[in-house]
């Protein structure tokens, strides 16, 4: 048992106290008094004057008892605190034994997912979060992933473009505006009048940014929620959606993989384009956050990876739900203010919003 300052407070006091106690209840059963004379008058002119001789001689052996019982009384109290102490060294070794073995399945389960990613080629460690970065290497396309697992709410935010509803920036400038540690690009957008909309239904600290949008076609919402475990799906009203507490989230098509099983991609998602760039996120059953960027030369369709080899990673690599994003020359990923991927267009494309992530 961990005891409180207070209580280690409270027995420090007592065992200090402890030999002053003793030596009281010591006096309060013997029979001890002192008498006091009158120091005018000498021993010789008073009566009893051998009996206070005989009280000097008992009292000096009085003292010399209680002497002798404080001692084993701060000898024992001596022990107790050495014995305190070495108790108390036991338990915190014992608590953290047991929180070794309570926190093992969790490290097993993350050994093992994180074995499938490959070799980690980069890493972030902070008190909001943790980033690894892996290279992937498939036999028609390479890319990345991005493993996150957050730590508080601090950790991940998704933001408009110059956090304005209608602005753009590219992925890189949104991570140097706001001093994040790593980017990728979030939902879908539409332009219009000069400026870059974020598509249908977005969330931005807790807040509909445009209104709520029921999924209509192929869309779907995808985001994080208030414990910080990733949402997603095809909502017909808001009240649905606010039931899952979104804190913040974009909006694409499609859904890839539900509930450990990958979903059929509808006939128009598998042609158009075939083949291209991606960006898909997904989530293990820890809450950890997966991203996958993968690299391609254009968006015609002869290069990068297709939708059905994407959802096969995502079951090699072990998620749980897994949605596609923005593809495309919108694909990017920063990583310690570098540009890690190749985005398609030559460029970074700017985009209406942006997931960022912060140490």
């Amino acid at each position: 048992m961990t005891l409180s300052p207070i209580q280690r407070l409270n027995r420090t006091v007592l065992l200090a106290c402890a030999p002053f106690i003793g030596l009281m209840i010591w006096l309060s059963i013997t029979n001890f008094s002192i008498t006091l004379v009158d120091s005018g008058a000498s021993q010789a002119s008073l009566p009893d004057a051998p009996r206070l001789s005989q009280y000097s001689s008992g009292t000096s052996n009085g003292l010399n008892d209680a002497a002798v019982i404080a001692g084993q009384i701060s000898q024992s109290i001596k022990q107790v605190s050495e014995l305190y102490v070495k108790t108390n060294e036991s338990m915190d070794a014992i608590m953290k034994t047991a929180a070794a073995q309570v926190n093992r399945p969790a490290q097993i389960y993350d050994t093992r997912i994180t074995s499938k990613l490959g070799k980690q080629i980069d890493s972030v460690q902070s008190s909001n979060l943790r980033a690894q970065l892996f290279a992937i290497q498939a036999q028609r396309f390479s890319g990345y992933a991005l493993k996150v697992q957050l730590k508080s709410a601090e950790g991940m935010k998704l933001a408009l473009g110059k956090d304005k509803f209608g602005g753009s920036e590219t992925t890189l400038e949104a991570v140097r505006r706001t001093g994040a540690i790593a980017g990728v690009n979030a939902g879908g957008f539409a332009d219009a009048r000069g400026k870059r909309y974020p598509l249908s239904t977005t969330v931005v600290n807790g807040k509909y940014v445009n209104g709520f949008e029921a999924s209509y076609n192929d869309l779907f919402f995808v985001g994080l929620n208030d414990q910080l475990k990733l949402i997603g799906g095809r909502f017909s009203s808001q009240a649905q959606l606010d039931k899952l507490n979104p804190t913040f989230g974009a909006s694409f098509v499609p859904m890839l993989r539900k509930n450990g099983v990958n979903l059929a991609i509808p006939s128009k998602w598998q042609t158009s384009p075939n083949r291209a760039p991606r960006t898909v996120i997904a989530s293990y059953k820890d809450n950890q956050i997966l991203f996958l960027v993968i690299d391609g030369r254009d968006e015609n369709g002869s290069s990068g990876a297709t939708l059905e080899e994407i959802q096969l990673l995502l079951a090699r690599y072990g998620t749980v739900d897994g949605y596609n994003l923005d593809g495309g020359g919108s694909s990017t990923l920063i990583f310690k203010d570098r540009i890690v991927n190749h985005p398609s267009d030559g460029q970074l494309r700017p985009l209406a919003t942006n997931f960022l992530f912060f140490k």
